[in-house]
């Protein structure tokens, strides 16, 4: 890897990250809260100060198109791991410790959701920046500067693909520029129609704002101090649950419907099919158990069944009711719903459905091959082909998906001492969808908040730039 690349990537980015952070003290100016403006004019001056010397410290500062995809793995989970940072550093003004403001901006730019908020009396300025970080990781910042920055035009394609890592690497345009120009569009539009319709449902339209950046993003930080249940509202919720589910529904797909202005796309698609199918299923079985064994009201029942396993697929983590009073069928439904995540190229987070339908089709066919074991049956999804190093990868991905998964569950059941926690914390952290069945995350051990924010950052990279680190190869830096 060339250093010099790397310095002026990450400087680069770390320029333009500044920027984003005059949208909170933006905020903080509207509402005349003065004192708000100083933590992120400061947070932006550190990030514009280090990516400045980063870049200075480049000898190519003005050519980044033959950038290697190692280079490119590597920018793309520096540049998380420094976006938490930066993020976290607001935070601190507000009298977050260190640990839990890094913890609430992990869990912000990786729209895990999981906070260690204790109070919610806190300035407009400062619920929109974790709501805001929320919609900026949705998509991937990567992804979003890859759109609008020229000195990214070439090399996007290496970050593009390095920060969304799906099972394949379609493209719904001739160049990547286009492609992340063209999803960002769409994720900008379907904001503002929540935005406006939640202002017409009732809500107001500062919540308003901040939970449709949440919910579009699959992210779940709300300004309420009772998340949605808090608005007390049947039609806020559904109109959450329509977009939380656009927001777990592939953005190339949705383009290609919006431009093909063909609506029946989304049923010849099979990974759509499979995540329609899964969130309707799981949300009948969930208000089934709700209104036999809690004795819901029906239609109570199912909108409280939808919402939240809609939320849990898509890992929103946001909720419209307490579902830590369920009962042990419904909890278990839910836990269940943790495992299975959105679809791929969406916001949403978990293993991602595509790998899944995958798996179960490699998984048929060893099964005829063992009755006709000289048959020769291609893997094919949406009629394409998939080549076999792609399955390969996929195999290797669940099994590393399901081993970090353990170890970290392991990990933090020994430090709380409760097995319950360690389980759904750590499917839930390394998923992105940051919830607990009990206790709160601002009550768990200093240790317990490491291992989830390295959780979050991992999941949200989906495994591939963490796993290749652990490679020698990658490490053999050379400056050139």
């Amino acid at each position: 890897m060339r250093l010099n690349y790397l310095a002026n990537a990450i400087g680069l980015i770390l320029m333009y990250i500044s920027l984003v952070l005059l949208a909170p003290a933006a905020v903080a100016c509207i509402y005349k809260d003065w004192f708000s403006i100083l933590p992120f004019v400061c947070a932006s001056l550190i990030a514009i100060t280090l990516g400045s010397g980063l870049k200075m410290s480049s000898q190519t500062a003005s050519d980044l198109n033959d950038i290697k995809k190692s280079e490119g793995l590597f920018v793309v989970a520096a540049s998380w791991v420094v976006f938490a940072v930066i993020s976290a550093i607001p935070y601190l003004f507000y009298g977050l410790s260190p640990l839990n403001a890094m913890f609430e901006a992990a869990s912000g730019i990786t729209t895990t959701g999981a906070t260690i908020l204790t109070r919610f009396d806190y300035p407009k300025a400062f619920f929109f920046w974790r709501s805001f970080t929320q919609w900026l990781g949705g998509l991937g910042i990567i992804v979003l500067f890859v759109a609008v920055l020229p000195q990214f035009a070439v090399a996007g394609r290496q970050l593009f693909f390095a920060e969304t890592p799906g099972p394949t690497e379609d493209k719904i345009t001739p160049r990547i520029k286009n492609t992340a120009s063209a999803i960002w569009k769409i994720y900008f539009v379907w904001t503002l129609l929540e935005t406006i319709l939640l202002v017409l449902a009732g809500m107001p339209v500062f919540d308003a704002v901040c939970n449709s950046l949440s919910t579009l993003s699959a992210g779940g930080f709300s300004p309420h101090p009772q998340s949605i249940l808090g608005y007390n509202s049947n039609l806020i919720n559904w109109i959450l649950v329509i977009f939380m589910f656009l927001s777990g529904t592939s953005f190339m797909l949705q383009y290609s419907v919006i431009t093909k202005k063909n609506f029946s796309l989304f049923f010849k698609n099979e990974e759509f099919k499979m995540y329609f199918c899964t969130a309707c299923l799981f949300s009948l079985l969930v208000a089934a158990s709700l209104i036999i064994n809690n004795e819901y009201p029906v239609a109570e029942g199912i909108t409280a069944a939808f919402y939240q396993v809609v939320a849990n697929i898509t890992s929103t983590a946001s909720m419209s009711i307490d579902y830590t009073q369920w009962d042990f069928t419904a909890k278990l439904i839910l836990f269940i719903t943790l495992f299975t995540g959105a679809c791929a190229s969406s916001a949403g987070g978990g293993i991602k459905l595509t790998r899944w339908l995958l798996i179960f089709k490699t998984m048929k066919n060893e099964l005829i091959k063992i009755l006709h074991p000289h048959a020769v049956r291609n893997i094919k999804l949406d009629g394409k082909t998939v080549a076999p190093d792609v399955i390969g990868q996929i195999v290797v991905f669940v099994f590393f998906y399901f081993l970090m998964f353990g170890l970290t569950a392991i990990l933090i059941a020994l430090f709380e001492q409760n097995a319950s926690i360690g389980l759904v914390g750590s499917i839930s952290t390394l998923g992105n969808t940051g919830i607990l069945f009990n206790g709160t995350f601002d009550a768990l051990q200093p240790s317990t908040k490491i291992i989830m924010i390295i959780n979050m950052i991992v999941g949200r990279l989906e495994l591939i730039p963490f796993l290749v680190m652990f490679q020698r190869d990658f490490w053999s830096a050379v400056r050139e």
